[in-house]
């Protein structure tokens, strides 16, 4: 689909800049509910632009100016909510942090944002204490920032200046953990963040929808759901996180309307016991992202519309599923605005229908990250010719559907044939005994890949090896088996909860790992007979 004038223009700034969009809700409705907490506690437009206006005198009171980097380390919840705002409306730049970090991943992460200030739980701030802090100058709780501010009212504080911020301006630095190198802070404009949370909801969405953000405030998915509200005059229900044994009884308690399912999320909803209970719920719609569980029979059982889509922190929804149920593993189309092309190593388009790595750009300016913060040649080497390169393998069948392959990295090749450690692990992944899953290259003996599982039990389960390999070989073609079997309690993961795989790589084939060929049991295919010509 061509792309629209709308499509390459900017956003105007009281259309984008948060503080401004919530100036504007809260003029307009005051006493609409904006958040709503697990606990019961409910903020208005009218008192979450009260409650930003104050936090913003006190952040000015410790000496935030507009261009600033603030970094703020907190859970989810109200303070991490005002504190984001309030560190925009100062025009200054919100740069959150993962509060699993820890040790030298934080001290990278501080070092990297250049920041004088910290807005800290308090329960966090001793961890500061056995790391360089770069040029980190002063670390205030909540309940320290408030102080200052209501010393600073006492004092006579004048009033907030009007708010600066243009679309094109830095409003984030949002970190995403490497998994094989440190993690990089991706630059983020106002219009990034409006271009990406109008194209993930555009259609489906309305004002009268709760969004939940179960998803952190420092990822890119807790601060898309918080825009999507914003811009369309709706609410959020905040929660700390995604908890299975209780998600619909506080989906229920808070009005949710909307939601994203990451990652192993909805798998852990369906494998839940079936009950009278699973479909008294508000919920209308759901992004699936993956969507590794069947669309058709979650809606069945659920009554929830599925929808799903592909974005990275650093762009702007590039490919989106117009429809509600589209294909089992899809990712959607290309969205109006974007151009898309998958490409081999050289940057040379690869033929219809073979994997290559998705690289995106769009029309409109500042849709997506301008840059790594202080990584020039991480930039360059994502943008080069042009092109912003996902480092993502995908694959386009022949309708125009784009399905996610594997990360270019975790790609396996065995027996000439090219192996999807994503397809591996989503058919793994459906045995009932199995929680999480992650698929990695050990070397042969041969001097080729073989592909070695690495799982994780359910609640409640063991995973025999010889019976999961039973499965695998009825879910995934001769070539895709794993030799390689190994259980353990937890996957390592990085602080953003991405799996570390060059963890399990280099751990290969640690003690008590399973071999199929250790106990003769071989794998092949179906070998066909050729049928005779002529008589």
């Amino acid at each position: 689909m061509p792309a629209t004038v709308e499509d390459r223009a900017l956003p105007a700034r009281e259309e984008c800049v948060l503080p401004l969009v919530l100036e504007r809700r809260a003029a307009r409705e005051p006493d609409r509910v904006f958040a709503a907490c697990e606990d019961g506690t409910t903020w208005t437009y009218a008192e979450t632009q009260r409650q930003v206006s104050r936090t913003a005198r006190a952040l000015r009171a410790a000496g935030v100016r507009a261009g600033d980097v603030v970094l703020s380390w907190q859970p989810n919840g109200l303070d991490a909510l005002r504190t984001w705002l309030a560190i925009n409306r100062l025009g200054a730049v919100y740069a959150p942090l993962n509060v699993a970090y820890r040790g030298l991943v934080l001290a990278h992460v501080i070092e990297n944002a250049g920041a004088r200030l910290m807005i800290a739980h308090a329960d966090l701030v001793p961890l500061l204490d056995a790391i360089e802090t770069a040029q980190l100058e002063r670390v205030l709780t909540v309940d320290q920032l408030d102080a200052a501010g209501e010393q600073a009212a006492a004092d006579g504080s004048e009033e907030l200046d009007a708010c600066p911020g243009e679309p094109w301006d830095t409003y984030g630095i949002l970190y995403t953990s490497g998994t094989t190198g440190p993690s990089k802070g991706v630059l983020c404009s106002y219009a990034h963040l409006w271009s990406t949370s109008t194209a993930a909801v555009a259609g489906t969405l309305d004002h009268t929808d709760r969004y939940m953000v179960n998803l952190p405030l420092f990822h890119g998915g807790g601060t898309i759901g918080v825009a999507v509200a914003l811009i369309l005059g709706g609410s959020i229900s905040l929660v700390e996180g995604f908890r299975t044994a209780t998600f619909w009884d506080v989906v229920r308690r808070t009005e949710t309307t909307a939601m994203t399912l990451l990652g192993v999320m909805a798998s852990f909803l369906n494998a839940q016991p079936p009950s009278a209970e699973d479909r008294r719920h508000p919920l209308r719609r759901v992004f699936m992202i993956p969507l590794s569980e069947d669309p058709h029979a979650f809606t069945e059982r659920f009554g929830v519309a599925v929808h799903t889509l592909y974005n990275m922190t650093e762009t702007s929804v590039p490919l989106i599923a117009a429809a509600p149920s589209p294909p089992l593993g899809s990712c959607g189309r290309p969205r109006p605005g974007v151009d898309i092309r998958l490409v081999d190593d050289r940057d040379r388009e690869v033929a219809p229908g073979e994997v290559g790595e998705l690289i995106v750009r769009t029309d409109r300016p500042w849709a997506m990250t301008h840059g790594y913060n202080g990584m020039d040649e991480a930039t360059a080497a994502a943008w080069r010719n042009g092109w912003f390169h996902t480092g993502d393998a995908f694959r386009q069948d022949a309708d125009g559907d784009y399905y996610f392959v594997d990360r270019i990295k975790d790609a396996m090749r065995r027996r000439g044939e090219n192996i999807s450690s994503f397809e591996v692990e989503a058919a793994v992944l459906a045995h009932p005994g199995v929680r999480e899953a992650a698929a990695v290259a050990v070397a042969s003996e041969h001097g080729e890949d073989e592909v070695l599982i690495v799982v994780s039990p359910a609640p409640h389960a063991t995973v025999d090896p010889a019976a999961l390999l039973d499965h695998c070989i009825e879910a995934l073609p001769h070539f895709m088996v794993p030799r390689y079997v190994r259980v353990v309690e937890e996957l390592p993961k990085t602080p953003t909860n991405k799996v570390r795989k060059h963890v399990l790589r280099e751990e290969g084939l640690a003690p008590g790992t399973w071999d199929r060929a250790a106990h003769g049991i071989e794998v092949r295919g179906i070998r066909l007979a050729s049928r005779r010509r002529g008589s």
